[in-house]
């Protein structure tokens, strides 16, 4: 009797001193500050690599030129962690792409550009084409970012804060934060403090917007050693002040995305009905919920800028009715100053979607501030579009970033 008291007493304070201790390991809060989760999405092996830039390589020789560097294959994880927009907390998510030979490796961050379609987001979307050419980077001894953005993947449920400067670095140094301090969940793998940065279009800008604050706010931190960006729209003043004095544009979902986002994130405060025409500005809000393409998103809207954009905005752009419009504009450009780190600056002259000014007004501006001509240098390609430069600025930037690698 006696003895069965004693195992009753016994096992109620095993239950009561677990209770304790995992109550108070859950007070303890979080294992890491920006990890949450990692899996496996896709495996490529090094031949399988190999194979499709050699086949892909006969429509595109500067494909073939990579092979190589090729090393190795790649393990591809779908990563969620913990980012801050508009000052709430929220999980963003992303591709990471690891070489399979263990090592340690520098990272490469790659911004893509302009998306309304959440299902074509990287994490979504990790097999499409074009991520997988990303994600490949890999194998030449790279740990590659492909991160989703705000409002999409893991975040759909807001808004994406189009060409928002804060939330989209934030966004993108959080993922690296995460990766860091959860590298144990990336077998084999260790992280140099060696990072490389590419991207275009809306990529090209996060990208230089990134090259900006790891230089001159994170430097203690982040050791970036070069960029490459491809047509982006750097002086969002200039860019949207060329659209609205247009007379067609013929990619208008770029500017109902610019005034969807910065309404929605009352960067701009006038309402879209002081922006747009009926139907387009009651219509605005329906378009941009992840659920339709910039294809169908153009077809909603007109590609006739009095048609599509107020009278009155257009001829009174710069009263005081409209400044909250260019203050925001020019808050989230990327003002130029004195970088010190290689930067490489690529732009078709025959684009019709973000203007090669964009890319000759930045360099300019860079150069006037300081800047050497041996440090930051400009490739202006004859003939092509903004889609067609793509696969030529991808080409030539990762050549450009594996030579600073490779001769460090």
């Amino acid at each position: 009797m006696n003895l069965k008291r004693y195992i009753n007493s016994s096992v109620t304070i095993l239950i009561l001193f677990v209770f304790i201790f995992s109550s108070c390991s859950k007070d303890d809060g979080p294992e890491y500050d920006y990890f949450v989760s990692n899996t496996l999405a896709s495996s490529y092996s090094e031949s399988y690599i190999d194979a499709l830039l050699s086949y892909a390589g006969q429509s595109y020789p500067d494909l073939a030129g990579l092979q190589q560097h090729v090393s190795g294959g790649v393990n591809v994880y779908k990563i969620v962690y913990r980012t801050n927009v508009g000052g709430e907390e929220i999980e963003a998510s992303g591709l990471v792409s690891i070489p399979d030979v263990p090592g340690e490796y520098p990272v490469l961050s790659f911004q893509n550009g302009t998306n309304t379609l959440n299902a074509a987001c990287p994490s979504e979307d990790p097999g499409s084409y074009m991520y997988q050419l990303v994600e490949y980077i890999a194998s030449m001894g790279f740990v590659v970012f492909i991160p989703d953005y705000p409002g999409f993947g893991s975040s759909s449920d807001i808004p994406h804060p189009y060409l928002l400067s804060e939330p989209t670095v934030n966004s993108i140094t959080d993922m690296f934060r995460a990766v860091n301090e959860a590298v144990d969940k990336f077998p084999g793998t260790k992280l140099k403090n060696e990072y490389y940065l590419i991207g275009y279009s809306q990529g090209g800008w996060a990208t230089m917007s990134l090259h900006k604050y790891l230089e001159t706010e994170a430097a203690d931190e982040f050791n970036l050693e070069g960029t490459v960006c491809g047509a982006g729209p750097y002086d969002l003043y200039h860019v949207l002040t060329g659209m609205v004095n247009s007379e067609t544009y013929n990619y208008p979902a770029y500017l109902g995305y610019i005034i969807h986002a910065y309404t929605s994130w009352d960067y701009i405060t006038n309402p879209v009905s002081d922006l747009l025409n009926e139907p387009y500005a009651s219509r605005l809000g329906t378009l941009y919920d992840g659920n339709h393409s910039a294809d169908q998103i153009n077809s909603q809207l007109s590609t006739s800028i009095p048609v599509l954009v107020k009278e009155d905005f257009r001829i009174n752009y710069t009263d005081a009715k409209y400044s909250s419009v260019r203050n925001s504009l020019v808050t989230n450009s990327v003002g130029s100053y004195k970088t010190q780190v290689p930067l490489l600056l690529v732009h078709g002259d025959a684009d019709t979607q973000v203007p090669v000014s964009s890319t000759l007004l930045f360099y300019d501006n860079m150069i006037l501030a300081g800047t050497s001509t041996s440090v930051c240098t400009k490739t202006i390609i004859p003939g092509l579009d903004h889609g067609d430069a793509i696969l030529p600025c991808m080409t030539q930037g990762l050549e450009f970033l594996i030579n600073i690698r490779d001769n460090k």
